[in-house]
């Protein structure tokens, strides 16, 4: 084998169509050359079958090249670039068939004009490498295209949540309590809750679980809200009802994973939401929120302490079930990281289910607009909590106008200290795209009580003159000015007659 997707008949049937296209030779004319039928020729062009020994001869004599060669990793130099690509770790981790995706079908794309294709992937690692990027950021932004493909919502993991809550009837009232999901856990699985080891590890203090697999222990670290607790057995129950064995051991994920173990990791925290906020409540719930004329926070809130969820939970549930059972799909989830340095912010979780909308995540050190309702509550919690010594969850929502467009979102957003870090805070919000569809199913959209801001992705990139809020100059756009001046000037020399 090759690797995980690609194997030595892949690079046979590359061979044989490079020997093939290079020799002007039609299936027809090497069929009757090697006496194998074009059918079979083909399915070795697509890696498909693997010829015995003296099919292998015919077709050597056939291209008049060794049966070694044929049968060797050794390829021609226009295919080594191919080669190259299809034995790097990308290809030997990333689940092709997850996107629905055949090995023979990426040969074929990528065999096309391989010194072009590699030298664009090429190009792509030295971007990434010039950026500090590493393999699990592609793993992530993949993750998300997956999401993204699939509207958030995964009927099987929605099937597969409902089946184990209905064999278990301690798992049906609302919220599930945390006993409730550490009995089954034992009881169906004989894993145990551990929760005095790893609180006795300062240098694993910001970690909030680690699952001992040899012991059968999932070690819990100390001062996890009991929403935080619940999601993370709840994921437990995942990990082990799916079967799920490629997985991070620890929460947060400390090391860098494959994108096998990401998407696991990924449905297993599906799976543990739809297991504490079951869909046919909260499509009942949301229903109650929309039909609603005024804004309130409290609704929002509510929500979160009637599931005993996290608030990241509870927004990501929200983007599970409103596009796919409520057609909106042109809405976004960002996930913003502040602390009491209020002049940097990281965004570090996003998803756009239109893949238009901004802002999206900046490795460049630029500065996030301030003039986004998430971010200002961040600000606003970081303040609270060295004033008045309070931290607590809050909500809030902005009609955001982006400037220079005629684009507007209602976003919802909330912001609650990191209980596992409590030098920062985060902040969560859904943006709704807002049109005639969505004003007639979110009724408080009208709603005086929210306030409309102008906004922008970064400070760098926006060239409001007016904002009260910048704290960076617009060197970007000065950049892109300065270069159509030159183009400009380019322009009217090349039209000059000499």
């Amino acid at each position: 084998m090759v690797n995980g997707n690609f194997s030595l008949k892949h690079i046979l049937g590359l061979k044989v169509r490079d020997l093939r296209m290079e020799q002007d030779l039609s299936f027809q004319a090497l069929s009757e050359q090697t006496g194998l039928s074009m059918s079979y020729l083909s399915e070795i062009e697509k890696g498909k079958k693997y010829p015995k020994g003296d099919k292998i001869i015919a077709l050597s004599e056939a291209f008049g090249v060794s049966y070694d060669y044929l049968v060797s990793l050794q390829v021609s130099k226009k295919l080594q670039p191919v080669v190259n690509l299809l034995q790097s770790d990308f290809f030997k981790e990333f689940p092709l068939e997850a996107f629905g995706l055949e090995p023979q079908k990426i040969i074929e794309l990528i065999s096309v004009a391989p010194e072009k294709i590699n030298a664009f992937i090429t190009s792509i690692i030295t971007i990434a490498r010039n950026y500090k990027m590493r393999g699990e950021h592609f793993y992530f932004a993949a993750l998300r295209a997956y999401q993204e493909m699939n509207d958030n919502y995964f009927p099987d993991l929605e099937a597969a949540a409902n089946s184990f809550r209905k064999k278990h009837a301690s798992l049906l009232t609302v919220p599930i309590s945390v006993n409730a999901l550490k009995d089954v856990l034992n009881k169906d699985f004989g894993v145990k809750l551990d929760r005095g080891t790893l609180p006795k590890n300062d240098t694993l203090r910001d970690l909030r679980s680690f699952f001992n697999a040899e012991g059968r222990n999932l070690m819990i670290n100390r001062g996890l809200t009991p929403a935080q607790e619940s999601f993370l057995l709840g994921r437990e129950v995942a990990f082990q009802d799916l079967n799920l064995s490629e997985r991070p051991l620890e929460t947060p994920p400390q090391r860098e994973y494959n994108f096998e173990t990401i998407l696991n990791n990924y449905k297993a925290s599906y799976f543990s939401a739809a297991l504490i906020m079951p869909e046919k409540e909260v499509i009942k719930d949301i229903k109650k929120v929309a039909r609603s004329l005024k804004w309130d926070k409290a609704m929002i809130t509510e929500l979160a302490g009637k599931y005993r969820a996290t608030p990241e939970m509870l927004m990501q549930r929200l983007t599970n079930i409103l596009p796919r059972l409520f057609g909106i799909k042109n809405l976004f989830f960002l996930r913003f990281v502040g602390t009491d340095d209020f002049s940097n912010y990281q965004l570090t979780k996003e998803l756009h289910l239109s893949r238009s909308h901004n802002p999206h995540s900046n490795e460049l050190n630029e500065h996030y607009c301030r003039r986004w309702l998430a971010i200002r509550m961040i600000k606003q919690l970081r303040s609270t909590s060295k004033i008045n010594k309070v931290n607590k969850l809050l909500a809030g929502a902005q009609i955001s106008k982006y400037y220079g467009t005629e684009d507007d979102y209602l976003c919802l957003s909330l912001a609650f200290p990191n209980v596992s870090n409590p030098r920062e805070s985060i902040s969560v919000t859904i943006g709704f795209y807002i049109d005639n569809g969505l004003k007639k199913r979110i009724k408080f959209i009208d709603d005086p009580s929210i306030k409309a801001r102008v906004v922008n992705t970064t400070c760098e990139r926006c060239a409001w003159t007016d904002c009260e809020d910048r704290i960076a100059p617009p060197i970007q756009v000065e950049r892109e000015s300065i270069q159509n001046e030159i183009l400009t000037a380019l322009n009217l020399m090349s039209s000059l007659k000499m």
